[in-house]
């Protein structure tokens, strides 16, 4: 499984060393990916430009398409992307930034912000459509990136003023959530949310672990001291539950729902179908 530490590896260091407060790059790639393992040490910005990109933190999963650009919070997260079908090319420009420049802007611009919103249901993202302001901006990054001069941090800088200006000033309940980026969730309550919002979903346990920052063993200790069993175990029996139900109701057939209860070939999930109740899908289609 590939793991990666943003934005350091991009910049060809060693994951301990300090990077800049700021930073602007292209990404390119013409192999796509599945659920890799990332660690943001910054916030980013990833203006996708072709193909798709999904990103899955503990609480909830968003993916984008080129139209659309995302903000993440710096944390844990797992990242798929998808190569455009047109050219077999995946290609984006990161915008890393950290917290310090984050609560600097939000310091200066006090007056022009709204009192802050209380710390519910927020989310480790932000999800933006680009409009002419933002294709034109994200333009500029690239012609700057295009130059033969390397970009001064200082350049960089005016750069994210000029992006979270325009973001405050036109969406300016979105901005504040900017405010409430937090990774001190509490442990339980991250287990809790991690599950729920994956049962259906093609993640793993040990990547549930990962997402909810502990070992694989921590995470099954805490886990099966919340429900009394195994990780594992709650989420064969949720899904197969979910599967009964929707083979009873005749909604679809067996190969038209293994997908969507988080299974990726249609034999395994038939074979744990048969584990938790005793026949094969069809077999229980067929009686009920």
């Amino acid at each position: 499984m590939k793991k990666s530490i943003l934005p350091a590896d991009l910049h060809s260091i060693d994951s301990q060393n300090v990077v800049d407060p700021v930073s602007i790059m292209r990404y390119s790639s013409a192999v796509g990916s599945f659920n890799s393992r990332i660690k943001l040490r910054q916030n980013l910005f990833s203006f996708l430009l072709e193909g798709q990109k999904s990103v899955q933190y503990a609480e909830t999963k968003v993916k984008i398409n080129p139209n659309q650009f995302l903000l993440l919070s710096s944390g844990n997260c797992l990242m798929s992307e998808k190569i455009a079908a047109a050219d077999g090319r995946y290609r984006s420009i990161l915008f890393f930034f950290d917290n310090r420049l984050l609560a600097d802007f939000f310091i200066r611009h006090a007056q022009s912000l709204r009192p802050l919103t209380k710390k519910n249901n927020d989310e480790p993202f932000l999800m933006f459509v680009k409009d002419a302001f933002l294709i034109n901006f994200i333009d500029s990054l690239g012609l700057m990136l295009d130059s033969c001069q390397p970009l001064s941090a200082e350049i960089q800088k005016v750069k994210l003023e000029e992006l979270l200006l325009y973001l405050t000033e036109h969406y300016p309940e979105r901005i504040q959530r900017l405010r409430n980026f937090s990774n001190e969730a509490n442990d339980d309550l991250l287990i809790r949310e991690a599950i729920t919002a994956n049962i259906y979903n093609a993640v793993t346990v040990e990547e549930l672990a990962f997402l909810c920052y502990m070992s694989l063993s921590t995470f099954k200790r805490r886990f099966a001291k919340l429900h009394g069993t195994s990780p594992n175990k709650w989420l064969l029996e949720k899904r197969m539950e979910k599967a009964a139900l929707m083979l009873k109701q005749g909604e679809c057939k067996a190969s038209e729902i293994f997908f969507k209860l988080g299974y990726e070939n249609l034999s395994s999930f038939i074979q744990s179908f048969k584990q938790v109740h005793g026949v094969t899908p069809k077999q229980y289609q067929l009686s009920n």
